[in-house]
């Protein structure tokens, strides 16, 4: 085993250009990024097989654009920042057709191998984990040669993963996801009949498209569809209150929207988002209006009489850079609801760095189970005019001067006490914040993690906010005071953990909240300030939410969501967390600033 290992090691010095000693044939360097090797017996000393489950690791790799032509090559990039990891890994990469399954291993092959090309019966090589920053893994310079894409139309994945010292169990992986395409395709402006997105193409958004006249618009999962910066009107996708929207992407495929431009320079507010139209109530004066950010049109109406309306499905589907401006203070959210009702389905969402708010409902009473917020410039869960819907599993993660409100909750903006009354739901919700500094350009002068007003009501249960710029919960205007007298605003299951540090504010549930918010805190047993010890909070383009073992999220007082056919009851904890991260794989947090060359 000793000379197989040496010769390994020497083959890898030969490939990468290095020359190493008799005294540090144990000692490989890659490109840009260092590994050393461990010996079994070594690793079995430092490490029982099988017992890490957490890294403080932080691990992402991407490719040098999103969509890509048979026959042109792929260049893989990853930064690795240990954090003072230093127990070994052994170290699998590959690229994965998720079509088929079939995985091509780094450095070549269909047979599994650790990246330094040994296998499992031969033994892989242990090492600790490499420092890289924005290093070259495949392409020139690294340490594989590019790798040639084939001509297999569809969505692909690249793999790194840290296994144990034993290679079998997964301890932590990155994932990236593009497309090969055999051509380019441009939406029409109106879709009237049914047309379905398939993925072996690119569909680019020019300007606005309107699903209209009982259309069906479907996509395949793993499509990828590209907006156009700059287009006028900007690009959008809006499904009309007599179209259909059915996206039902998958874990390994997910239907992914984003801009047209170069990774480094895309930016919120490329292209606009999508907008989905219904018919269900609205507490409008005249029952119906039209949406925020586009021009009045028959088909950009929202509101009715059917509670029952589908506006489509949309599942496993992720809109990055959207949000553009049609005129001041007047932009499109990432994903938009309008009167949608509960035949909707939305799940597994994630909206990334978004002009607007992420998520936002307009009457309606449709659901979200799953929604992940990442650096909006305005507030990440946010809905109005009467909307009544349920939300459970939820994240708002926010850095530096992004974002605004965790949820954003009014009644109506123009008559706080407008029927029907919208009264939301919501339990199990992750936000993190930046808590030392102020969000810039806000408006109302405070950045709460929830902020009630305008006659707001709904249910709040198992949250957990963290390091919020302001208040944990801030609560605006009587009639929104109103509701909690009655029972209709009700604030349940809430962890609380140093919110308010820029503002100076004690870190103590009274501390946390707005003055009007005391009332629905006071002497309430299930709210409660504790560090919730999550596992990498403020790594922001590799957060881990989840709790670590002993975290009071795990307490066995939290809220049991009700059994009504929506709601997972096996939840017991507070926050978006349990031991599963199901972010994992199909959503993408990267900070654009982190994947420039």
């Amino acid at each position: 085993m000793q000379q197989r290992t040496h010769l390994v090691l020497l083959a890898i010095s030969l490939m990468l250009g290095l020359t190493l000693s008799a005294a540090d044939r144990t000692r490989v360097r890659g490109a840009r990024a260092e590994f050393v090797s461990v010996s079994l017996s070594e690793a079995a000393r430092e490490l029982p097989a099988g017992s890490l489950i957490n890294t403080p690791l932080a691990m992402w790799t991407w490719s040098d654009k999103q969509v890509y032509m048979p026959g042109q090559n792929l260049t893989i990039r990853w930064t690795v920042k240990p954090n003072g990891d230093i127990y070994p890994y052994t170290i699998v990469a590959y690229v994965q057709n998720n079509q088929t399954g079939a995985k091509t291993y780094l450095p070549g092959g269909a047979n599994a191998t650790d990246i330094f090309g040994n296998t499992p019966d031969d033994g892989f090589l242990i090492t600790r984990p490499p420092a890289a920053e924005k290093a070259i893994l495949a392409g020139a310079g690294g340490m594989f040669s590019a790798v040639a894409i084939p001509n297999q139309p569809g969505m692909h994945t690249v793999v790194v993963q840290l296994r144990d010292y034993t290679g079998n169990r997964i301890v932590k992986a990155a994932y990236w996801k593009f497309n090969v395409v055999s051509g380019v395709e441009v939406l029409p402006n109106e879709i009237t009949t049914d047309l379905t997105l398939t993925n072996d193409k690119q569909w680019n958004l020019a300007g606005a498209v309107v699903v209209k006249d009982g259309a069906t618009l479907t996509i395949e999962p793993g499509t990828v569809i590209i907006g156009q910066p700059g287009s006028q009107p900007p690009s959008v996708l809006v499904i009309g209150n007599t179209g259909k929207l059915m996206a039902a992407g998958t874990r390994s495929r997910p239907i992914i929207f984003t801009s047209s431009l170069p990774y480094g320079q895309r930016r919120a507010g490329d292209w606009g988002g999508v907008v989905s139209l219904g018919k269900a109530p609205v507490n409008w004066p005249q029952g119906v209006g039209n949406i925020e950010g586009l021009p009045p049109d028959p088909s950009t109406e929202y509101g009715g009489d059917d509670p029952d309306h589908d506006c489509g499905t949309m599942r496993y589907v992720r809109l990055e850079f959207s949000g553009a401006e049609l005129g001041p203070n007047d932009e499109i959210n990432s994903f938009t609801w309008g009167g949608c009702g509960k035949k909707t389905h939305a799940s597994f969402l994630q909206a990334h760095q978004g002009l607007d708010d992420s998520f936002e409902w307009f009457g309606g009473n449709n659901d979200l189970m799953y929604g992940f917020s990442s650096y909006p410039r305005d507030d990440h869960f946010d809905g109005q005019i009467g909307w009544s819907g349920r939300v459970q599993f939820g994240v708002a993660l926010t850095n530096l001067d992004d974002s605004n409100r965790g949820i954003e909750m009014d009644n109506n903006e123009n008559d706080f006490g407008a029927q029907p009354q919208g009264i939301s739901t919501f339990y199990n919700m992750t936000f993190v914040g930046v808590g030392d500094t102020f969000t810039e350009g806000v408006d109302e002068g405070t950045v709460a993690g929830v902020y009630l007003r305008r006659g707001a009501a709904g249910h709040f249960n198992n949250f957990v906010i963290y390091n919020w710029v302001d208040q944990a919960i801030e609560v605006q205007h009587d009639e929104t005071l109103a509701n909690g007298a009655t029972g209709d605003l009700t604030l349940n299951g809430m962890l609380f953990w140093m919110n308010g540090i820029a503002s100076g504010a004690p870190n103590t549930v009274a501390g946390q909240v707005s003055a009007n918010a005391v009332p629905f805190v006071n002497g309430q047993p299930n709210i409660m300030v504790a560090d919730p010890m999550l596992r990498r909070p403020r790594e922001y383009s590799d957060p881990d939410l989840r709790p670590q073992a002993g975290s009071p999220v795990y307490r066995a007082n939290w809220v049991q969501p009700p059994d009504d056919g929506f709601f997972n009851q096996f939840a017991p904890y507070s926050g978006a967390f349990g031991d599963v991260n199901w972010l994992e794989e199909w959503s993408m947090p990267v900070q654009e600033q982190d994947l420039t060359p």
